[in-house]
Parts: C-alpha cells; structure tokens; sequence
C-alpha cells in the first residue's frame, strides 16, 4: 500500500499507456479494443465506480450496443430484481402492453429509483427494442430478440405472487397449494427484517422448507407448463422459475441479516452469479449454442474481489465467482472518475440530490489519473510493462453507491485494491455529471427492502 510522492517519470509511462475516448462516443478505439478482447468470451462484466454518473452509464450503453450488433451478444444482464428487468424484457422483446420505456420501467418505484429508471437507460432499453423489431430476431428460427435480465434478490414478496400468477392461469390447483406454502410467512411478510429477527430469536419457525418445497414442484412440472403454454412459454415458465428460486435464496437472506455483512453480501453475490448461469443454460438451451451476455452492475460487484480488501474481510462477487470459473471466458471492465457531480442519496429512503463529488483522497488511483493530461481515457489491464507494473500496486479505490456522503468519504467510500487484478480494462473520465432521473413516485413494497440495502453497493 504505497504512499504517493508524485514520480513524474511514472506520470509520463501511464500517460503513454492511456489511450483517449472520444468526448461524445465511446470512440472507435476503445470500441476496437473492446471487441478485439472479446472474441470467444461468454461474459462481459462492465461496472461503473457509482450508481449514479452519467458517463458511466453511456458509455457501458455504447459498448455494449456494438457487442449485440456487431458481436451477436444475447443478453444484458444487470444489478435489479428479476421481476421488475423482466417485465423490461418482455417490452424490448415486443411481447408487452407497454406503449414506451417509460411505462416498461415502471416498476422500478422503490428506492433507490434513480438506478435504473434514468434517462439514459431509457435510452437503451428505446433503442433495443428497436434493434429487436428491425431484426426480426423472434421470428428466426434458433434465434431470440436480445434480452435484459435481473439478478438480483430483493423482491421477495413481488416474486411470490409471480410465481403465483403463473400458476392461477397455467395450474389454478397447483396456486392454491402454492399460496398455502406462503402462508407461512404469516404476519411476518409486510417485515422480512422482523421474520429474519424472530427467527434469530426463536419466536417463529423457519419457512426454509416450504420455500424449497414450491421451487420444487414447480421444477416437477416444468415440462408439463412449458408443453400447455403456448410459444412464449419456454420462457414465462423460465421466468416463474427463477421467481421461485429468488423467493428460496431471499428467504435465506433474511435469515441471514443478522449474523453480519459477508454472510448477506456473499449470499446476494452468490444468487446473482448463480442465476447468471442459469440465464445462460436457458438462453442456450433455445438457441442451441453457446449464450453470450453482458452484465451491469458497480465495480464492487464486477471486478475480482480476491484483488482487494473486500477478499480480505471474507467476501467475494460475481466478478470472482466469474474469472475462477471461466478464467478464459469473461472479461472485466471497470470504470472511474476523479470530480464532478454524481445522483445519489444522504440517507437511506432519502431523495435523490445532485451532489458534488469531492476530489480524490491522496494516493488513490482516482489521484494518480487526474494527474494525466488526458482526461477521458482508458487502459488496457491486460499487457505488461512499466506502468502496469505501478498499477500493480495496492492503492484506494473510490466506490459510490446510492448513498454518498463526502463528510466520511475516507471510510465511506475507499477500499484498497490492486487494480490489474481486478479489473481487464479501466475507463476513467476525469470529470463527470450526475445521472438524470426520470420522473418517479418512490414507494416502498411490503415485505421488501431497498434495493442494495445495506451496503448501498
């Protein structure tokens, strides 16, 4: 962990190293780059250093439009429950009664909204739908509009009366025996902090089994569904299933709050990686090929944490769980900034507030980029060299979530790493803005927590 004396000599060899992204564009260089590194990859893991920076969001929206056309990417992947992405991927699928991505979005109303219902989302989301219909993907044989996918575990309650929904029109005896599973949630369902703490204290059985028990009987029944259903049925039963599971792991993440961080934070990474691969099983099993999908999410949970301090407290993320088993297979981008302004929240339920980034604390990496007469560049992780070999050393890493608050920036927001392990590529934009919400009521959902609670991340 090297103290910083400014060596200008290594100034000069990362400024050699940095190669420039165009202001308005991801730029055809680091387009170039990124596809020329993808070739035969599965993943694509691109992050962004805060959950509410507008930069980081576009060009991540860029790069990957140029994977999906040029490169035959299938998915997009990202850090929101399964529900609320799905009924996002029904629309750019053009299997909804959404009129425009406004109302696809729609269900993103808990905090923090800001996260996805943005205006540069909506964006993407515009412009996949329309990639889908002017392809025609979804009528080719052996071919699937391109996707966009939830991962994670937050929507217990909206899950169960998913699952519920798909029974009552596919099997309404099968719902009935369902909703009395549930039931055993009991009282406890409007507050899964109170059923994780009366569990804790033994004042109300686990519902671990009837979970596990429906998730089961829907995956006995699958075949049955999917052969009663229709053509899209492959994947609305897909869909159920994975409400299904989420509901188990969910369960167990509230039983799990209170014995501390690593235990729900390494349960949430596991959930999510675990239904990557399983995203990737059914897209494949359709297409009868190997799947491809781009992921979305912060830095903390994209780049290897077996590289920083986070590894150290006994955490992992998706993006280790990633590299350990397909070593050969994902690459990682990450992204970063030095000042500027950035949407995020004071307090938890808080209102989103354009808040001005403070400048990098001394020694960081955000510190040593700003020192670049480049100011919007990026490197490439991978090669060797002098300046990689500076790189290598452990140093602060910034990390914003939907909370930021500049007065404990030092313990709020850094943690060491190493960044050539932890990341393929580094993006950084030296200054940036502050994303732009779209017009949203925030209301919070019975049973569920804010999304990224409690790490923010």
């Amino acid at each position: 962990m090297a103290n910083i004396d400014f060596d200008y000599h290594l100034i000069d060899v990362l400024e050699q190293d940095a190669h420039t992204v165009a202001e308005y564009s991801a730029g055809h260089e680091l387009i170039r780059a990124v596809r020329e590194h993808v070739q035969g990859k599965k993943f694509v893991l691109i992050g962004e250093a805060s959950h509410g920076t507008a930069e980081f969001y576009r060009l991540r929206a860029e790069i990957t439009q140029h994977l999906i056309v040029e490169d035959g990417f299938d998915a997009v992947a990202v850090e929101a429950d399964w529900p609320d992405a799905y009924r996002v991927n029904r629309f750019v699928a053009d299997r909804s009664e959404d009129k425009d991505a406004d109302a696809a979005l729609s269900n993103f109303e808990r905090f923090p909204t800001w996260m996805w219902r943005n205006t540069e989302v909506f964006a993407f989301i515009t412009w996949l739908r329309n990639y889908n219909q002017e392809t025609g993907r979804h009528k080719r044989e052996q071919q699937e509009p391109v996707g966009f996918y939830g991962l994670d575990l937050y929507s217990m309650t909206t899950s169960m009366r998913a699952v519920l929904a798909y029974l009552e029109k596919i099997d309404p005896e099968e719902a009935r025996a369902a909703r009395a599973r549930y039931g055993c949630f009991g009282q406890f369902i409007e507050n899964p902090q109170a059923y994780g703490y009366a569990i804790a204290s033994g004042r109300w059985d686990s519902c671990e089994q009837e979970v596990i028990a429906q998730l089961m009987q829907l995956q006995r029944k699958g075949r049955l569904y999917v052969e009663k259903d229709g053509v899209f049925a492959g994947n609305e039963y897909f869909s159920a299933q994975q409400n299904a599971e989420l509901v188990k792991n969910a369960e167990e993440y509230y039983r799990a709050m209170f014995r501390g961080r690593p235990n729900t934070w390494n349960l949430r990474d596991r959930h999510m990686f675990e239904t990557l691969e399983k995203l990737a099983s059914h897209l494949e099993d359709r297409l009868k090929r190997e799947a491809r999908i781009i992921v979305w999410a912060h830095n903390s949970h994209l780049g290897n944490a077996a590289a920083t301090e986070m590894g150290r407290r006994g955490e992992f993320n998706i993006g280790q769980l990633v590299t350990e088993k397909y070593p050969d297979k994902s690459f990682r981008i990450g992204f970063s900034t030095s000042r500027g302004s950035v949407t995020a929240a004071t307090d938890w339920d808080g209102p989103a507030e354009t808040k001005t980034v403070r400048e990098p604390v001394a020694g960081s990496y955000e510190e040593i980029f700003s020192q670049l007469a480049k100011k919007r560049f990026f490197f490439d992780l991978t090669t060797d060299g002098e300046a990689m070999e500076f790189l290598r050393e452990e140093r602060l890493q910034r990390a914003i979530g939907v909370i930021y608050r500049p007065e404990t920036e030092r313990m709020s927001h850094y943690f060491y790493a190493c960044l050539p392990r932890q990341f393929d590529f580094m993006i950084h934009i030296d200054k940036t803005e502050a994303l732009q919400p779209l017009p949203a009521f925030v209301r919070r959902r019975a049973g569920e927590m804010d999304e990224t609670y409690p790490s923010g991340l």
